[in-house]
């Protein structure tokens, strides 16, 4: 078998994908170099190769930098094909002599810490209100963009949420029960305008169990069961286009969820309560803090939902 053959035959390209992602433990991890690899594997078979060598690789470097991708990105995406060298060579199937040159390819510099982007109360009242709601997809997108705005989470979050977490707490709404990053389980206030823009899109979509967000296809009818993760980023580009601020990610609105929290006075521990942060537990043994469900800092947030 030659070297092309690794990534033009699915069989053994699979194969081969399954050995990367099965050395890795972390389903964050996982997610993404098999996003990584499947980019990889696409742009290759766009044209000729001259196989799986270090030009390939330095060649597909520099698409990734030509996309515009952050330092940050084009990290991941070249560690995914570094390991996919390393696995094929362990495992016979690459010359390690090839895999030792792809292992030498330049990735992006690490400049800095990234602190990526935070947007101002106007801003984010812009992206709340840049979706038609005169359409089904319009009322979902803008939920989703409420949740990702008031309630701080992850796009994985959103994607996994369900009408069972979406619960009265100390006489509010709450997201209770939501397992995040590293299976870390949290309760996340709504705050009502969050609350006003999910049945806004539940009430006329006849949802009432299973996940709260959905596929909605051309015709504006609700099809499917959940709604993808990739979905969601690609919403949010979308309309972030139109309102001024592209190249906006879902977690820059977690991001501006805990600052505007902070600048509308919330106390810190529990903005790190909301969003359960990993040193949440830390905090609480330190400071003795209880997670506040009726002043809770995500209502100070003042956007709104028309209605």
């Amino acid at each position: 078998m030659n070297d092309l053959m690794l990534v033009e035959k699915l069989a053994h390209w699979e194969k081969l994908k399954a050995l990367v992602l099965d050395s890795v433990s972390s389903p964050i991890t996982k997610r993404v170099y098999n996003m990584a690899l499947n980019e990889f594997l696409a742009w290759f078979q766009q044209a000729p190769r001259p196989g799986f060598t270090k030009a390939t690789v330095s060649a597909w470097r520099v698409s990734l930098e030509a996309r515009g991708l952050g330092s940050s990105s084009i990290i991941i995406r070249m560690s995914a094909i570094r390991k996919l060298a390393a696995e094929a060579a362990d495992n016979g199937l690459l010359a390690p002599e090839l895999a030792a040159g792809i292992s030498r390819v330049k990735s992006a510099k690490s400049v800095g810490i990234r602190v990526g982007n935070w947007l101002s109360v106007r801003q984010a009242q812009g992206l709340l209100n840049a979706p038609d709601v005169t359409t089904v997809r319009g009322l979902r997108d803008r939920a989703i963009l409420a949740v990702l705005l008031g309630c701080g989470l992850r796009r994985s979050e959103v994607a996994a949420l369900t009408f069972a977490h979406v619960q009265q707490r100390d006489g509010r709404w709450c997201i209770v029960d939501l397992v995040g990053k590293h299976g870390r389980v949290r309760t996340a206030p709504m705050p009502t305008w969050v609350k006003v823009a999910v049945d806004a899109w539940t009430v006329p979509a006849d949802l009432v169990a299973g996940y709260v967000f959905r596929p909605v296809n051309r015709a504006g009818s609700v099809t499917g069961e959940r709604l993808g993760e990739k979905v969601v980023w690609q919403m949010l580009r979308h309309y972030a286009a139109e309102v001024g601020v592209p190249g906006l990610a879902p977690h820059d609105l977690r991001r501006t969820c805990a600052k505007l929290c902070r600048a509308a006075g919330g106390e810190l521990e529990q903005i790190q309560l909301l969003l359960g942060h990993a040193s949440v537990q830390t905090t609480e043994r330190y400071l003795g803090t209880r997670q506040d469900l009726v002043h809770a800092p995500n209502d100070a947030i003042r956007l709104r939902v028309a209605v």
